[in-house]
């Protein structure tokens, strides 16, 4: 009997985008629990090339020690379900879904998706678009929520307020009422403001740690400033989310002088870690999704068989809001 195949992007070991292939590979089927979802878009995030370059090194625990245990990368999907196992309820053959698919097998023509990581896809909104958003404005509504505690009339800023998970953050600030700063390039200050940033800075001419301005909650989506930078451009009682970082010497850093920092004042300063995909926020996010509260930007889009080029441009750290995989449907 003939296996059914399909296509999807392939790396056999860790490194550079060069090592990713276009092949095909056997179609999954459900197990009882899963859904056969069609992918139509798929996005791509930092997690993804750091996964595919195994860095840092301790990331191997969780994808494979030697080789990557799931060969077929990427997370963030959108597409149809084409079927589902026998103890699936929620979702029918047919359903516009978005969501995620764990740690890879989002770059490929089908996935299998547990069912708590799917939501119906937004009426509103494109494929490429719902792809967007499960571990971008995931983790921008936890660095803002959960870790940060934001209230209304609070002042934010934004380090890094351009990038895929930056342009979301912006938003969901403002839907919940604070006031934003949003830190850019020049390039980028117009799209800042059209997300609803009251102020921006452009880093390149102003360095928004020597202001003489404080902020209430700072979240950093770049991690390129020291403990000290940003404990001084907070406020009194005031708090830092660490989203992402640049270095792995600053990461240390906010590691272990970050709690210190925290015990020895006023000011907190934190590390968001990984955003865990649920079911919840999923339907928060599409809400948000159906009220326009929040518009996913999309720099570029690229075709299943050009991810390499999208993970290098991904990789260069100046994309504006999201790059998205489109598999032609």
């Amino acid at each position: 009997m003939n296996k059914i195949k399909m296509k999807a992007i392939v790396y056999e070991r860790y490194g550079p985008p060069e090592v990713l292939q276009l092949k095909e590979v056997e179609k999954p089927a459900p197990g009882d629990n899963e859904i056969l979802v069609k992918i139509h878009a798929a996005s791509i995030n930092p997690a993804d090339w750091h996964l595919l370059r195994a860095e840092p090194f301790i990331a191997r625990l969780s994808t494979g020690l030697f080789k990557p245990r799931n060969p077929i990368p990427g997370i963030d999907i959108a597409g149809q379900v084409e079927a589902v196992g026998k103890n699936v309820t929620e979702f029918h053959p047919g359903d516009e879904v978005f969501g995620d698919c764990g740690l890879g097998g989002a770059l490929a023509e089908y996935v299998c998706v547990k069912e708590k990581n799917l939501a119906l896809k937004p009426a509103n909104i494109s494929f490429a678009q719902a792809a967007t958003i499960s571990v971008a404005a995931t983790s921008a509504l936890q660095s803002l929520r959960d870790k940060g505690q934001v209230q209304p009339g609070q002042t934010v800023l934004i380090n890094g307020a351009s990038g895929g998970v930056g342009t979301f953050t912006v938003q969901i600030a403002r839907s919940f009422g604070a006031v934003v700063t949003g830190v850019c390039s020049a390039r980028n200050m117009d799209m800042v403001r059209s997300l609803g940033a009251d102020q921006v800075i452009d880093y390149t001419k102003e360095d928004f740690t020597r202001t003489g301005r404080g902020y209430d909650l700072i979240i950093d989506n770049v991690g390129n400033r020291t403990v000290s930078d940003l404990k001084r451009t907070l406020n009194p009682n005031g708090n830092c989310v660490i989203v992402g970082f640049t270095s792995l010497s600053l990461l240390f850093q906010h590691l272990f002088l970050g709690p210190v920092t925290s015990m020895m004042g006023s000011r907190k300063i934190g590390i968001l870690g990984t955003a865990y995909g649920n079911k919840k926020d999923l339907l928060f996010l599409k809400e948000l999704l159906e009220t326009d509260k929040i518009v996913p930007v999309i720099d570029r889009r690229y075709p299943l068989s050009e991810v390499p080029d999208a993970i290098r441009y991904l990789e260069e750290g100046h994309a504006r809001g999201k790059v998205v995989i489109t598999l032609g449907n």
